[in-house]
């Protein structure tokens, strides 16, 4: 299960960090203001008072080890460009950061923030409802027509065998690779069951991926 950070928990911050909870997600919650942090600490795994500008600190709270890191610093701008330059100085993947104007935005881009939110633009509910899809299901184009779809195994594939004919005759999709505890498998000369937890890819017709993206 991916791990995730957010730091910084005014009210857009709040908001990111109890949804992402909610989604069942583990998450560590951090701000420097000890009110803020009291009141996400019912619905986190993890909620701390820190400098996210110490990189100790943020090393320290394990925050270096997740899987994604939401900044949604408020005014201080020179926090939020720090806090971003310590995370991915930490070697944290994926950091999604806050900004407050459209440079602030562009100097994030540039020291590695995967995206940049606009909150007036965008709100809490719908960011989270996106960041959640977009890390269990991927695609990539191979033409106008043709897709590859990259899902987390849903439930109602769980305990199906990779040689099933359920994916073409109810899909129309045919799996060309799994993962399985770390490990991709292309040959499905087995009749190897997916159990939760594993990815697997699908290649299809764009409809029929599109289709499929509506019911994982």
């Amino acid at each position: 299960m991916e791990t995730y950070a957010v730091i910084g928990l005014g009210k857009f911050g709040f908001h990111v960090a109890k949804g992402l909870a909610q989604q069942g997600l583990n998450v560590i919650a951090a701000d420097l203001d000890e009110e803020h942090v009291r009141d996400i600490n019912e619905y986190v795994q993890d909620a701390i008072i820190l400098d996210s500008t110490d990189m100790r600190a943020l090393r320290e709270a394990g925050i270096g080890n997740v899987d994604v890191a939401v900044v949604s610093i408020g005014e201080n701008i020179e926090a939020s460009i720090l806090t971003v330059m310590a995370l991915k100085e930490l070697g944290v993947e994926t950091v999604i950061a806050k900004a407050i104007t459209t440079v602030h935005g562009q100097i994030l881009s540039k020291l590695g923030a995967a995206k940049v939110i606009y909150p007036e633009m965008e709100s809490a509910k719908k960011i989270v409802k996106k960041m959640v899809a977009n890390m269990h299901y991927e695609t990539i184009d191979l033409s106008i027509t043709m897709k590859i779809a990259k899902l987390t195994v849903p439930s109602f594939w769980v305990g199906i065998s990779i040689l099933s004919p359920i994916f073409e005759n109810e899909f129309e999709v045919k799996p060309i690779a799994y993962k399985h505890q770390g490990v991709w498998y292309t040959s499905f000369e087995n009749d190897d069951i997916l159990e939760k937890g594993d990815i697997l890819l699908v290649l299809g017709n764009s409809s029929h991926i599109e289709a499929l993206s509506k019911k994982v």
